[in-house]
């Protein structure tokens, strides 16, 4: 049953299983109150971030903690892509879910840099290693992703040419 899984595809549902219910549960908490999630451990150097540096306005403040919350959920929706598109074998083997990983990866690596720079300018070192760790997951994912091609297509047998009176037929064959 598990022959024909890559090791990308392992990595990227490893992956999966641990943005999917982190960065969900921190995007609901900033949906339903947006200051007080953006306040919370995961959030907390983009907020001191937006209050000390860019001394944002509440409105402003809530604003760029919805942006947070819908760039997190745009990473888990593609993470939740690539779970199903990994889930039918032929598109596992051909390496078709790559593509749902690549963007989540992408995206939720900008995130975790974003914040962890933001991190390392308030002084906030707990925030700084979470969001580190996460960077360091999803490049650790994306070198693999790159390094592991999936496998080549199988050769088709050749078929013998027609001879020239031989009509092509379907029965003929």
């Amino acid at each position: 049953m598990f022959r024909n899984w890559r090791i990308g595809s392992v990595n990227g549902a490893l992956l999966a299983a641990y943005f999917i219910p982190a960065w969900t549960l921190v995007a609901f908490n900033i949906m339903v109150a947006p200051v007080h999630g953006l306040y919370e451990r995961p959030s907390v150097a983009v907020a001191l971030f937006l209050s000390d540096h860019l001394q944002m306005a509440g409105t402003s403040t809530v604003r760029a903690a919805w942006l947070l919350a819908l760039g997190r959920l745009t990473v888990v929706a593609f993470l939740a892509i690539f779970l199903a598109l990994l889930s039918i074998p032929r598109v596992r083997k051909s390496g078709g879910s790559d593509e749902a990983l690549g963007i989540a990866l992408a995206i939720g690596s900008l995130i975790s840099f974003a914040s962890m720079v933001m991190a390392s300018k308030v002084g906030e070192m707990a925030a700084l290693r979470l969001h580190a760790t996460e960077l360091l997951l999803l490049l650790g994912a994306a070198i693999v992703m790159v390094i592991e091609r999936p496998e080549a297509p199988r050769a088709v047998e050749a078929v013998a040419p027609l001879a020239l009176g031989q009509a092509e037929l379907l029965h003929n064959r």
